[in-house]
């Protein structure tokens, strides 16, 4: 093997993750404000796009790089970077080889054109116009799944795409004590007196939210200078690279929670890809381990951190200077414990932290028997609704509140909500380790020093993008594998002490 092949790989790798970094602009804008008429033109560019990067990714020249690369000798050879790289790019390949270019092509076509498709339905009440797209979005992924194989189960290979190694086998296991325990903690707050929080659905400003929003994301460690704060139907995070990670949030003008939770949330997604090496930048290593290890740093940072009394110990003062009128008389022990009020709720993204899990487990569920065959997109609504009474006792009026909620299916997201629950047990699990090894941070948290926290999650787990593997990270940084009790003794001692249980 020569250094020209090396040098070879890694440019036409750049060459790749140039044209996503583009197209990563497309969608951004696609998402937070391009006119109406431009969307299906804008559609078939971001189609284009992709369908070149997929092209490339199975290339001739790709397959001869990774025929040499891949070689036992050579790969003893290559730095620890250019290995991983070149196994990532072996993983991918021997998977999108399967699957003809023009297919895919057609695929990022049809799931641009559902997401917006998405929206409409959403704000009109009208599942039967996204209907279609989604049995088509759903037909296609079957043909992928036939075509990329499985096992024991049809839907192991979508989980895989987003937490490698993860098997409905293993998230049964895991979900089955969760579920319990969470159920039966909230049975018992059902019967407690709930607390006050009236003063949170006021009249908001949305300008004074914004700014209080870009305040916090300062605090909690967001470079603007890496980023910027904008406005979406559905909040989200999208790396350029780590010099250029966005964030989005959406304002809602009764409900400052709304906005701010949002920001704080897509903020934990955003520092990991900020914080990512420099030395993985245009590589397919420059993003996160997967997608349950980037969920951990957004619950850890939305819940563990923003929600907790140490934090709003040190900002309650500078919430109620921003809004003086609407948090007259109001402690910060109040607020604290109106922020973490346990309700079932319609809605995923407002769902408080006890019974948000239930929410994932119910779309995980549905998801599980609609890619199995066991249940079809016409009965969509109907089970979504029957699941949500028989799991957290309420039932949408609508499906806008109700199946339509969520983007994820509009864009192929399939096998990816799991992991939200994923993340939220890696995170309960890194914040014991993180208590363990630093003793006094929460008290940091109480005088607004966030900086050696930071720090230890960037050494545990940002600077490392995909460069481990989930369960790697996990390790490393907790000495142990996935466990879901540091989760369930974590949420029952929080409530259990704010409900006096």
């Amino acid at each position: 093997m020569s250094a020209n092949t090396v040098e070879k790989f890694n440019a036409l790798v750049k060459r790749m993750k140039q044209i996503e970094e583009a197209t990563a602009v497309l969608i951004w804008d696609l998402r937070t404000g391009a006119p109406k008429k431009g969307v299906e033109q804008r559609s078939e560019v971001i189609g284009m796009l992709s369908g070149d990067v997929f092209k490339l990714s199975i290339s001739e020249e790709m397959g001869q790089y990774l025929e040499v690369l891949t070689q036992s000798d050579v790969m003893e050879s290559l730095d620890e970077i250019t290995r991983e790289s070149v196994l990532e790019r072996k993983k991918e390949y021997d998977r999108s080889l399967k699957i003809p270019p023009q297919k895919y092509q057609d695929y990022v076509i049809l799931t641009a054109k559902a997401e917006y498709a998405w929206q409409e339905a959403k704000a009109n009440n009208d599942f039967d116009s996204f209907r279609p797209y989604l049995e088509e979005i759903v037909a296609t992924l079957g043909e992928f799944i036939e075509l990329w194989g499985y096992g024991k189960d049809k839907y192991d290979t979508l989980l895989d795409q987003y937490e490698p190694g993860m098997t409905v086998a293993k998230i049964d296991e895991i979900f089955l004590p969760l579920r319990e325990r969470t159920v039966a903690l909230v049975k018992l707050i059902a019967d407690k007196e709930q607390v006050r929080r009236d003063f949170l659905n006021q009249a908001f400003p949305k300008a004074d939210q914004r700014e209080f929003c870009e305040f916090i994301l300062r605090q909690l460690g967001y470079d603007f200078e890496a980023g910027r704060l904008d406005e979406s139907s559905h909040p989200f995070a999208i790396g350029l690279n780590p010099g250029d990670v966005r964030v989005t949030t959406r304002f809602r003008a009764d409900d400052m929670q709304s906005s701010l939770f949002g920001t704080i949330h897509e903020c934990g997604h955003a520092m990991y890809e900020q914080n990512i090496s420099g030395d993985l930048v245009n590589t397919y290593l420059a993003t996160g381990a997967s997608m349950g290890i980037h969920e951990s740093q957004s619950r850890f940072w939305e819940n563990m951190i923003g929600r907790s009394l140490e934090f709003w110990n040190r900002y309650y003062q500078d919430l109620t200077e921003r809004f003086p009128e609407q948090f007259a008389g109001v402690s910060v022990e109040e607020f604290y414990r109106a922020i973490n009020l346990v309700e079932p709720s319609l809605i995923r993204v407002d769902a408080d932290e006890l019974t948000y899990n239930l929410h994932i487990m119910i779309r995980y569920e549905m998801e599980k028997d609609l890619i199995n065959g066991v249940i079809t997109v016409a009965d969509l609504p109907r089970i979504w609704n029957e699941k949500m009474e028989e799991y957290l006792g309420v039932r949408p009026d609508n499906d806008t509140n109700g199946v339509l909620q969520d983007i994820h299916w509009a864009g192929g997201a399939f096998g990816y909500f799991a992991t939200y629950s994923l993340g939220n047990i890696y995170a309960a699990q890194l914040e014991a380790a993180i208590s363990r090894e630093i003793p006094k941070y929460k008290e940091l948290v109480a005088a607004g020093d966030l900086t050696e926290l930071k720090a230890w999650l960037t050494d545990k787990v940002y600077r490392h993008g995909k460069a481990l593997k989930p369960a790697e990270i996990i390790y490393r940084a907790t000495g142990e594998e996935i466990n879901a009790k540091y989760l369930i003794q974590y949420l029952e001692s929080k409530y259990q002490s704010i409900y006096k249980i």
